[in-house]
């Protein structure tokens, strides 16, 4: 049976990034040998989106200058593919892309069938879960502590992902502060070229929890790497991008995401209110993304601009909102002023606050409304990869 070419983008397919009707046509006939489909973009701005959740990118020759000039991110398992003598020209450009191969037709055709047949199972590969605050302080990364707690507590190997550098760090929600294992610092030389099951095993863990947060140690300029913020931020000196010296480099979001789903069930990423190019890959890849909002009427405003620009990044968007309501206001009226699904709300728990301060991590006993919340999140999150392995 040929390969189809998916005209709703899917992201756990691999993606062809070319123009060239040719090849696209050699493309096809070796991905339908490796028994997989593909998502296919005409150019860099049509995979822009699509980047950094695919399993596996193919860049034909025809457009490697093209997205070298639209500075798309580093990212693990790219590569640049075409006939002579077009390709050859693609060999400097596929090191400043950071591709991993350059595959000439048709001579690589073997190889290609062989990674288009490994490419990542769609059932199989680990969801992930994106939470940002709606302002500060608004209690999104212990939402995400509490999650990616909860999934481990229900048998799901987890990856907990701190991607705010300006946040407290997720090492202290949890009480993990003394944890050996690499942070994100020690990760930045890396290149995007990591092997999944060493960088795993190297991050912070215990049991079937793994943590990737930032250094306790302020940061220094052997990870000072430049970002593209958020251009819809350009110009609003209240919402300034971190500094290029904390900012996790895309490609390093990239390759870990890559190494998780393929190793991890659950993936929980803590965003940063502030989009830079590691939050918007992986608000790309989440499959769902958690907006939470303090049940207050200016936490409301705020949180309308942060859902405008997170939800030019991803479709599953929806609002917890937690409380106190100090002027009542509901849950549902939250939602319906944001236009956005209420995924849940949250009581107060003073008993949560003082079980953090002694370093308990969140939903660490099992109960309370925050621990209720997270199992079902948890639930909704995996249901559907768990009906397509039945299926």
């Amino acid at each position: 049976m040929p390969a189809r070419i998916i005209v709703r983008p899917d992201p756990r397919l691999p993606l062809v990034v070319t123009g060239d009707q040719d090849l696209l046509d050699d493309l096809l006939r070796l991905a339908a040998a490796g028994g997989t489909d593909v998502d296919v973009a005409l150019d860099p701005a049509a995979a822009r989106t699509r980047f950094a959740a695919a399993p596996l990118v193919l860049i034909g020759a025809d457009q490697a200058d093209a997205c070298l000039r639209a500075r798309l991110p580093h990212r693990p398992r790219m590569v640049i593919v075409g006939r002579s003598p077009a390709v050859e020209a693609s060999w400097e450009t596929a090191e400043q892309l950071g591709a991993e191969h350059v595959a000439v037709l048709p001579t690589a055709e073997p190889w290609l069938v062989d990674r288009f047949a490994e490419r990542l199972n769609p059932d199989h590969a680990g969801r992930v879960m994106a939470v940002i605050g709606g302002r500060g302080g608004a209690g999104a990364s212990i939402l995400a502590g509490g999650l990616a707690v909860t999934a481990v507590g229900a048998g799901l190997r987890t990856l907990l992902v701190d991607a705010d550098p300006l946040g407290g760090g997720l090492d202290l929600v949890l009480g993990w502060e003394q944890v050996d294992g690499l942070r994100w610092p020690a990760l930045m030389g890396a290149g995007g070229r990591v092997d999944p099951p060493a960088l795993l095993q190297a991050l912070p863990h215990r049991g079937d929890l793994v943590l990737l947060s930032f250094d306790r140690e302020p940061a220094g300029p052997d990870w000072a790497h430049t970002t593209r913020t958020d251009p819809l931020l350009a110009g609003d000196p209240r919402s300034a991008a971190p500094s290029p010296s904390l900012a996790v480099p895309g490609e390093a979001m990239a390759a870990t995401l890559d190494a998780a789903r393929r190793g991890r069930d659950v993936i929980v990423v803590d965003l940063p209110r502030q989009l830079d190019d590691a939050a918007a890959l992986a608000l790309q890849a989440a499959d769902r993304t958690i907006l939470v909002v303090p049940a207050e009427l200016r936490a409301t405003a705020a949180a309308a601009r942060i859902a405008a620009r997170v939800s030019l990044q991803c479709e599953e968007l929806a609002v917890v909102v937690r409380g106190p309501a100090p002027g009542r206001l509901k849950p549902r009226e939250v939602a319906r002023a944001l236009g956005l699904p209420l995924a849940g709300s949250l009581r107060p728990e003073p008993a949560l606050c003082a079980a953090l301060e002694r370093g308990e991590a969140p939903t660490a006993n099992g109960r309370g409304p925050l621990a209720d919340l997270c199992r079902r999140l948890i639930d909704d999150l995996t249901s559907g990869s768990r009906a397509g392995a039945a299926a």
